[in-house]
């Protein structure tokens, strides 16, 4: 899988919920596409992941 350009070590058939666990992300603080498609969180539950897929994770920052 590649996730963020990385080349990552991820099985196939997890959900996008559990990635985002396994990298320590809150589900209430990113946006998450998977093969150019903005995911929605009420699917992060849903929505499995393949060894093929490229995910991009964007975080939301505050600053000021």
């Amino acid at each position: 899988m590649i996730v963020n350009g990385k080349n990552e070590d991820i099985k196939s058939g997890i959900t996008v919920e559990h990635l985002l666990k396994e990298f320590d992300l809150s589900l209430d603080k990113v946006v998450v596409e998977v093969n150019f498609k903005i995911i929605l969180k009420e699917n992060y539950k849903e929505t499995l992941l393949n060894e093929k897929d490229r995910i991009e994770i964007i975080s939301f920052v505050g600053g000021g």
